[in-house]
């Protein structure tokens, strides 16, 4: 159920408008943000089995299907007013087990691997320090950085996933080069949350 202290005062990215005028009318209104957040945790098994047996022509469209959930969420809560303290939670939680744990069975295997353990670091880092804020009652949505790191972290592994599908060297070092993109937006987004 939405809370009226996150949803009182909610400031539309441009992106929330864009998916508020052509995919959330297509939406059913008995289908919440949290319901897409869970969706996104259900696919997470399916996308590493099918990266983990190399079939990318179905395992790339489910991570990208998956990572879609993400936007989708975020922006469905803030156009509908449905912004709960579960989501704020466990939004961030399930992307972190959906981006870390296909670092864990891709990325570390086909690019740079210190790149891939300092993400994978970063992003436990991300989830105990959030459980820890939630523990000593500091509830906070996802800053612009985190969002930024979220979008590039997508982007790194969709070029790596797609230099494997199709046999495309270049990717994997533009890859390599949007995930440590991502890696410095992971760092400035933990560091602008330390006070």
């Amino acid at each position: 159920m939405a809370d009226d202290r996150w949803n009182a005062n909610i400031v539309l990215y441009p992106s929330d408008r864009l998916f508020g005028a052509l995919i959330a009318p297509l939406i059913p209104r008995s289908v919440r943000p949290n319901h897409l957040t869970v969706f996104r945790l259900l696919l997470v098994p399916l996308v590493l089995y099918f990266l983990y047996i190399e079939q990318y022509e179905v395992g790339v469209p489910l991570f990208l299907i998956a990572s879609l959930t993400d936007w989708f969420d975020g922006s469905l809560a803030r156009v509908r007013k449905q912004v709960t303290e579960w989501g704020i939670i466990y939004d961030p939680v399930v992307d972190k087990v959906l981006i870390g744990s296909v670092l864990f069975v891709i990325v570390l295997k086909h690019i740079n691997f210190t790149l891939g353990i300092a993400l994978l670091g970063v992003e436990a880092f991300m989830i105990i320090a959030g459980w820890y804020r939630n523990v000593h009652g500091t509830i906070e949505p996802a800053n612009v950085w985190g969002k930024i790191k979220m979008v590039a972290e997508v982007c790194g592994i969709t070029l790596l996933l797609l230099a494997l599908w199709f046999h495309m060297n270049l990717l994997v070092d533009l890859s390599t080069g949007t995930l440590a993109l991502a890696l410095t937006f992971a760092i400035v987004s933990i560091l602008s949350r330390m006070k």
